[in-house]
């Protein structure tokens, strides 16, 4: 095959079912996925995909050439993880991925990171669903729950991560403050658009507070914090961003459930590498004046 970036594209849309996502993955355009897509396709004289309204479903010929692509994918990863382990510059692409609800904490560590060694080029992926290691999706990945299990990757304890249930000040005023679970049906509270979130203190709210009380929902916690700020309701968010936002207040108790420990990931191929090692170094000394 003459152009082995179209295969790898397509390889990554068919895997995740949509152009915006493969575009998120590979680093560049929607429009270049779709190009490279189009080209494949007419130089086959194939088609590689169903179009319908939400993505992409490889054909019966799409499926053919995509294990192969697959399988060589995974190889090349390999292989480059193994010759990225003979050097010894900080330099090139670094990719950390972690939920969007540590961004307030890891952008600025990333940017000082960039300080001390320039070369560097950071990307920094945020989202729900895990970025594959093994397939080169992501050098560092900072995950939250239970202990990652997914084989060949390195895991470390980072830290905890604290949670908390706050409110502005302005909705204090206007709705007052619960005296504890059992008045959480006279206030409002802010929550994730997700009635089977994982999220234990999610699962914590829904257990205690009616469904009527949830009045502002949505999907990206960058939204969330925004509603708790304005005083829409009570809502989650981690210790550390309420410290940078002194006005709000913490209207419950903590609840040790609510917390959960930080994990430091990496792929065995890639965790004895300069630049890996020299950023866990750096990020492990950074998380010891974490307190929350």
């Amino acid at each position: 095959m003459d152009n082995w970036d179209e295969i790898k594209t397509a390889f990554q849309v068919a895997r995740m079912g949509t152009v915006s996502g493969a575009a998120e993955v590979l680093g560049v355009h929607h429009a270049t996925v779709i190009r490279h897509i189009d080209s494949l396709e007419g130089r086959l004289g194939v088609k590689l995909f169903q179009r319908h309204a939400r993505g992409y479903n490889a054909t019966e010929a799409g499926q053919d050439l995509l294990r192969v692509a697959q399988a060589t994918d995974d190889q090349f990863n390999q292989l480059a993880g193994r010759i990225k382990g003979r050097g010894n510059e900080v330099s090139g692409d670094l990719v950390v991925t972690s939920l969007i609800d540590l961004a307030p904490r890891m952008v600025p560590l990333l940017v000082e990171f960039q300080r001390a060694y320039p070369d560097v080029v950071v990307r920094y992926l945020t989202g729900e669903r895990l970025f594959r290691l093994e397939y080169g999706e992501a050098h560092v990945a900072i995950r939250a729950g239970t202990i990652p299990s997914q084989p060949d990757n390195v895991v470390q304890e980072l830290n905890i991560h604290r949670i908390g249930l706050f409110a502005s000040p302005t909705y204090i005023k206007a709705y007052g403050r619960p005296s504890g679970v059992e008045t959480f049906g006279e206030h409002r509270f802010v929550a994730r658009d997700s009635d089977d979130s994982r999220a234990p203190f999610e699962k914590w709210l829904r257990q205690n507070a009616p469904a009527t009380s949830l009045v502002f929902k949505s999907s990206d916690m960058r939204a969330l914090r925004a509603a708790i700020l304005a005083g829409a309701g009570i809502g989650f968010l981690p210790a550390f961003e309420a410290k940078l936002n002194p006005e709000l207040i913490e209207v419950h108790p903590h609840q040790e459930e609510w917390s959960g420990p930080l994990w430091l990931v990496t792929h065995v191929d890639l965790h004895r590498t300069t630049k890996v090692q020299t950023f866990l170094t750096f990020l492990k000394s950074a998380a010891k004046d974490w307190d929350g």
